[in-house]
């Protein structure tokens, strides 16, 4: 089996993003600000500012709102959320690396609400694996991704900025 190419979905789900909404959607200072799940989604929210010229952009940290804290607690490298933008009556897009279960934009959406009450919220990933446990559906997808059910899909970020995917057993990510 092959690892998705993450660059390649990085620029379909960019130009998905730039055609769905107007060029200054994200430029101006009340425009849609980018917020990314801690930490593939993170990653993805920073590169998509600087590409899409974005005026605001932050990160959710959702661990504690993740129905199975219990059993993974804080990730070691985490850092608490951070929105240096007012989250009540903005449009936000929620940025994460792999839609899968839809628990994890559960998560943010909690803690996004922990904030404020958005107008709006707009799902973009990189890769749809499918396996829905929750309602959830991304506007914006890079692609549809085909794994074995005992396998996670895990991004990583080199020191060039740019995406790569690798596989790993499930239970270690």
């Amino acid at each position: 089996m092959s690892t998705p190419d993450a660059e390649a979905l990085y620029r379909a789900v960019l130009d998905q993003i730039r055609a769905g909404y107007a060029a200054d959607a994200f430029s101006a200072p009340e425009g849609i600000a980018i917020v990314g799940i801690h930490s593939g989604g993170a990653w993805v929210a920073e590169r998509l500012a600087q590409d899409l010229d974005a005026a605001q952009w932050g990160v959710a940290n959702v661990a504690l709102h993740r129905d199975d804290y219990a059993k993974k607690g804080l990730h070691s490298q985490a850092r608490p959320t951070s929105l240096p933008f007012e989250v009540a009556g903005r449009r936000i897009l929620l940025v994460d690396d792999v839609l899968s279960t839809g628990r994890t934009v559960r998560a943010a959406l909690n803690e996004l609400y922990d904030y404020g009450r958005p107008a709006a919220v707009e799902l973009a990933v990189l890769a749809d694996r499918g396996g829905r446990e929750l309602p959830v559906a991304a506007r914006f997808a890079g692609g549809a991704v085909s794994l074995p059910d005992d396998a996670n899909l895990v991004l990583a970020r080199g020191d060039d900025g740019r995406f790569a995917f690798h596989l790993e057993p499930r239970g270690n990510a």
